[in-house]
């Protein structure tokens, strides 16, 4: 029976983050501006992946493999926020048209 609860709660969490991710990546693909994209890219890889990580944690059982799985879970925590905040500083820099826009958003 707890294998069969297992199966399910792994399930729903691999499915959840490959919903997250296919709508991440039509996220990309559909909006217009360079920073919605790299918005829709970093919720999409931070979300996606985490849910589908927690997933193979708890489909594999609690053990050793499952730490490492979690060490990388939270690598990618910390990388994925400061690899897109870099990009999303990177296009500020270049584009024009983006800075024109974040200056009408605050005002």
């Amino acid at each position: 029976m707890f294998d069969f609860i297992q199966l399910i709660v792994a399930a729903i969490f691999l499915l959840s983050g490959l919903f997250i991710s296919i709508s991440a990546t039509f996220g990309i693909f559909k909006f217009t501006s360079p920073l919605k994209r790299i918005h829709s890219a970093a919720m999409g890889d931070t979300l996606g992946i985490s849910l589908c990580f927690l997933g193979l944690i708890v489909l594999s059982g609690f053990h050793f493999s499952s730490l490492k799985l979690f060490l990388i879970l939270i690598f990618l925590w910390f990388a994925s926020p400061v690899s897109s905040h870099l990009l999303t500083r990177l296009e500020l820099t270049i584009d024009e048209d983006a800075k024109k826009e974040c200056e009408v958003m605050k005002q």
